[in-house]
């Protein structure tokens, strides 16, 4: 930091610490005028004209007091002597109250009421119930305080008491503290009950913070709130509103955390409370605790999520549907306001900021994958070399590594780590922030702005549909630039390609196309990041995207045939899985992995049905033995069973070696020995664990080394550089190259737009829809999808993402329906009538294919 950025720092610092103090001394005389307004200044013979000791002044009423001790301060009314030392003060200065109940407003505008309110509690709280000898509050006594009131049918202490605790940090952070001889609270899990990875970051010892009674601020709270419309409610709002400012104060301008880490103390208690998510909390409360939590510094949110993961499920799930609903209403009180960028918007921001904490926890807490199961980390090794018979070049063989989230790397814990969350992954989506999101704008501040705030680096608040255009967007963005260099290097050299241009023979797709993909692996691997366009010999057709679109499938219904040997198909799970003894050589399988990569890339949906394991393996992570599920269901309940089993004799009853027996693409029989003579070795109780687990290691990893390894060295090639690895998890990489499961033909109708004298009342129209939805079977509707927009899978976000278009092509004719796939149009002519309609769509959809057939 240089001179003058010392200097501007200091400056602001200063001028931050004089606000703060100026605030202090105006709440200071708000109390001294309240206190004589209600209770007078004791001398008997006062002549002030706003002392209730004046014979002639009656005292006030305190929600009266209070506005009247503003109006007071603004015109600088005097003050008795006796008042002036009468306010009982703390280490961080006065400390105010929760307002009265919020039934009407001060004329004086929101400002003024709120100060107003303020100064009403800040007044009452020296009436207030004294703590314990040592200045601190704990449950019992509050409890008991509660209790007192109720009976007398009289709060005022217990909101002066409110007041006084959750108004200042000091005060707060040291009260409900738990004795050194109390139990744990009841419901968190010791870091020593967890398993995997994911424990070694819940286990990591934290810096010293004095322990709270967490079930007993619980019960607190319940009382407080045991009805719907509670009396502290607004006490607490102004509380908390004036510990937030503070708290900001001291984590933004004097490093508060490092000097005392128990204002963590403060979150977790203010966390705690069950009505955070009502709207008074929601209008200006916890709107600025997100904001103060935004200056935590890394060591302090590491400590909070770690403190967090030993929650119980409920209590996580709570806290975020809190902030969830605080980022939704703040979004949607915003969405109609021009130019509004929810990137820029703090009240956004925040909360989000602050849940990225409690994903983590969630991450932490839950049953995770041990270390063990981890591949070599992204980037961190060389690829092996490559295969005597391979003539593509040697790629990355692992995932770059994302721009790594430094609270990812000192908790240890990936999302892909994380089997079974304790809050649910989508638990963490945020659908009306997901649709407000300006996706280029955030991109951009991704890429050129690290230092700037961007929802991409938040990627799991975000659905799977809006992250997806981010994925688009930096996919696109890289292809105009390579597009660029092409020219610019054709305007030099005579030479440049700005496309990457496939021609192909229908009948010889396998040999034209793979053999073309070969050549620029090998002459220039950057090729493959230009716009793919693909032109079939001998028909017409431009390729804006529906041409590619059909040579995917194409491609792929050839390659994952069974005969063609490089996959096998499950009947039973019905998916693919790479043959382990095929005759293929790495460079098959890496350029069938170059063109899964393109077709991501090029936004095209494949179908391919893969288990989940093939994309876990994809973002770094081995297959494990509760992976083999997906594989074959069948084998899996057998393990678990002989897991399952607890008598002495399992090795009389299942006779079961440490030899598995596999089947070749000949149908030949093959043995493998999981341990050195397993054929000799009799799985047992002591060693069956070990038998399930080196069974799926060799199922899914060890079998099928050389042919993922190749694959993912392919779909490297052309992902490595894209956003893909940090923004989705693999369920939602499947999504992106399988598409939604939801084929939801309502969703379609909905999302459709009309053009060329069509509109969505128009009776041709009506009768469509009405043949689409009633007369069509589940795999007609599929070859519809196909023929209109060039492929059957539904788009990541469901049918209404398509926005298919469909045009009026003339009047009634003998002619059958077309469409452009490049831009999911559908040509419908007039027809007369709903038979006719009926007729001639089945005609196009079932006997159409390519171009120039019709």
């Amino acid at each position: 930091m240089n001179t003058s950025d010392q200097q501007c720092y200091s400056e602001s610092e200063r001028r931050a610490e004089d606000e703060a103090m100026k605030r202090a001394q105006a709440r200071q005389r708000i109390e001294q005028y309240y206190h004589q307004l209600t209770e007078g200044c004791g001398d008997s013979n006062c002549a002030n004209a706003h002392c209730c000791s004046n014979a002639q002044v009656e005292p006030l009423p305190p929600n009266q007091a209070a506005v009247r001790a503003v109006h007071l301060l603004t015109v600088s009314a005097p003050l008795c002597q006796a008042t002036r030392n009468k306010v009982r003060r703390t280490a961080a200065g006065p400390a105010p109250s929760p307002p009265p109940p919020s039934s009407g407003r001060s004329a004086a505008g929101p400002a003024a009421a709120a100060a107003a309110a303020a100064a009403a509690a800040a007044a009452a709280a020296t009436q207030a119930a004294e703590p314990d000898a040592d200045g601190d509050w704990t449950a019992d006594r509050l409890i008991s305080l509660v209790q007192d009131s109720a009976r007398a049918r009289d709060y005022t202490q217990v909101i002066r008491a409110i007041g006084h605790i959750f108004s200042d940090t000091e005060t707060l952070k040291r009260s409900f503290l738990r004795r050194s001889d109390a139990p744990p609270e009841k419901g968190q899990l010791d870091a020593g009950e967890k398993e995997g990875a994911c424990a070694a970051a819940a286990a990591a010892p934290p810096p010293p913070l004095s322990p709270l009674d967490l079930e007993s601020v619980r019960r607190v709270f319940s009382l407080l709130f045991s009805t719907g419309d509670s009396p502290f409610t607004a006490a607490l709002v102004t509380a908390l509103t004036t510990l937030a400012d503070g708290l900001r104060a001291s984590l933004q301008f004097r490093n508060g955390y490092h000097s005392d880490p128990d204002l963590l103390n403060v979150f977790l208690l203010v966390m705690e409370i069950p009505v955070l998510s009502s709207s008074e909390f929601l209008e200006l409360a916890l709107p600025r605790l997100c904001q103060a939590a935004v200056w935590l510094p890394l060591a302090a949110q590491v400590q909070l999520v770690r403190l967090w993961a030993r929650y119980p499920a409920d209590r996580l799930r709570h806290m975020v549907q809190t902030l969830q609903q605080l980022i939704s209403v703040k979004v949607i009180e915003q969405e109609a306001t021009r130019g509004y960028q929810a990137t820029d918007d703090e009240a956004v921001t925040a909360p989000v900021r602050l849940i990225r904490l409690l994903y983590y926890a969630s991450l932490v807490g839950g049953r995770c994958d041990s270390a063990a199961a981890r591949e070599q980390p992204a980037g961190s090794c060389r690829p092996p070399p490559a295969a005597a018979d391979s003539l593509l070049p040697s790629a990355k063989e692992y995932a770059p590594p994302p721009d790594e989230d430094p609270l990812e790397r000192e908790l240890g814990t990936r999302p892909i780590d994380c089997r079974v969350p304790l809050v649910g992954f989508d638990e963490f989506y945020n659908e009306p922030l997901s649709e407000a999101v300006e996706m280029d704008h955030d991109y951009r501040y991704y890429k050129e702005h690290p230092e700037r705030f961007s929802f991409m680096r938040h990627p799991f608040v975000l659905t799977p549909a809006t992250k997806s255009l981010g994925l688009y967007y930096d996919s696109r963005i890289r292809m105009y630039h390579e597009r660029h260099l092409a020219i610019v290097h054709n305007l030099v050299h005579g030479a440049g390609q700005p496309y990457l241009r496939l021609r192909v023979r229908r009948d010889f797709i396998i040999e034209d196309a793979l053999v073309e993909l070969e050549i620029m692996a090998l002459e220039n691997p950057s090729d493959l990041k230009k716009q793919l366009v693909v032109q079939f010999e001998g028909e017409q057709g431009v390729d804006e995207g529906g041409v590619s679109k059909e040579f995917f499938q194409l491609i792929v219904e050839a390659i994952f045939n069974p005969d063609y040997g490089m996959f096998t198909y499950n009947e039973e799970t019905r998916a693919y899985w790479f043959n382990p003894t095929s005759f293929e050589n790495d460079a098959q399988f890496t350029l069938i992995g170059i063109v899964v990569g393109l077709a991501l890339y090029n936004n095209v949906i494949l179908d391919i049905r893969f288990p989940m394991v093939v994309y876990r393996k994809l973002m770094g992570q081995k297959g494990t033995f509760e992976d083999l599920s997906e594989l074959s269901p069948t084998l899996f309940r057998s393990l678990t069973s002989m897991l399952e089993y607890d008598g002495d004799d399992m090795e009389d009853v299942f006779v079961q070696s440490f030899q598995v027996g596999y089947t070749d693409v000949f149908g030949a029989k093959l043995t493998h020995d999981l341990r050195p003579n397993g054929s000799q070795l009799l799985v047992n109780r002591t060693n069956v664990q070990d038998f399930a687990d080196s069974y799926a290691d060799f199922l899914l990893n060890s079998s099928v080394q050389r042919q993922f390894r190749a694959f993912r060295r392919g779909f490297t090639m052309v992902t490595d550089e894209s956003p893909l690895w940090g923004l989705f998890r693999p369920e939602e990489v499947e999504l992106l190259v399988c598409g939604s499961k939801d084929y939801d033909f309502r969703e379609l109708e909905a999302g459709t737009e009309y053009d060329g004298g069509f509109t969505r009342d128009s009776l041709a129209v009506r009768r469509f829809w009405e043949v689409v939805h009633d007369e069509m079977t589940a795999e007609q509707r599929r070859r519809l999808l196909e023929f209109t927009t060039g492929s059957d899978r539904v788009p990541v976000g469901g049918l209404r993402k398509l926005k298919l278009i469909i045009a009026r092509n003339g009047p009634d004719t003998d002619r059958l329906p077309t469409a452009h796939t490049c831009f999911n149009v559908l040509l419908l002519p007039d027809y007369r009538t709903r038979e006719k309609l009926r007729e001639m769509v089945l005609k196009a959809i079932t006997y159409s294919k390519g171009f120039g057939m019709l």
